[in-house]
């Protein structure tokens, strides 16, 4: 199984690995640091080139099944399997997607500490991304409010870290309404994290998440609420860019 290097550190943007298998336009490496598609957030782009000869392969796309998979396009043949290569993140996608994914947290403990209001869902991009979350309609007035409380937080450039804990410790002693616990598959024993400190020792926000985040709300930049959308019954959609 490819080591997921990017939960390490997602500061990485170069790192060299080993071709453990092929397939026609394919890549499986023994390790990686392009992020897969998953929980909202779209995969890294890059390229992967050769050690010994410089030939280059573009990064198009990079999912998670039994393998994780990089998807190229390039020369031909693809490296061997026991090639090393050294692949190079595209760096302003990543970036953004960490910046974005971090906002994203601070909407969502704001709106259920706020507003009641659990988030459903989440899609973000590198330049524009939106929440769905359990309301009935938000006003004018609460956008505005609500992109006020962010900005905020961002100004005060609170810390952000990330670690791993059992899935039957984290049950037991963390909040499942900010968690969110119950809606990853039972099969996943070992949770992932994601903490934004508070004003005291309570964090702002605490929940389990598989994506990639700045270290501190400070870079996230500026946020600026763009609009809403009703969702169906007692939902809404939020949208929101990152200055």
């Amino acid at each position: 199984m490819t080591a997921q290097l990017y939960f390490e550190d997602s500061t990485v943007r170069s790192f060299e690995a080993t071709v453990t298998r092929t397939l026609s336009d394919r890549l499986v490496l023994d390790a990686t640091h392009f992020y897969p598609t998953g929980g909202g957030q779209p995969h890294d782009t890059g390229t992967v080139e050769t050690l010994d000869d410089d030939r280059t392969w573009t990064v198009t796309a990079v999912e998670k099944k039994d393998e994780i998979y990089h998807s190229v396009t390039g020369p031909e043949p693809l490296p061997e399997p026991g090639e090393t290569v050294r692949g190079e993140l595209d760096w302003d996608r990543r970036d953004a997607h960490m910046r974005y994914h971090t906002a994203q947290h601070l909407l969502s403990a704001h709106l259920l500490s706020t507003y009641d209001a659990e988030t459903t869902g989440n899609q973000l991009y590198a330049d524009h991304a939106h929440l769905d979350c359990a309301y009935d309609r938000f006003t004018e007035t609460d956008l505005a409010d609500i992109e006020t409380a962010l900005n905020g937080l961002v100004e005060d450039d609170r810390e952000v870290r990330w670690y791993m804990m059992d899935r039957e410790t984290a049950e037991a002693e963390l909040d499942p309404e900010r968690t969110r616990i119950a809606l990853l598959p039972a099969s996943i024993t070992n949770l992932r994290i994601v903490e934004i400190a508070g004003e005291g020792e309570e964090p702002f926000d605490r929940t389990a998440c598989a994506g990639t985040h700045v270290s501190a709300t400070g870079t996230i930049g500026e946020i600026s609420i763009t609009g809403r959308k009703t969702q169906g019954s007692d939902h809404e959609r939020i949208n929101f860019e990152l200055g």
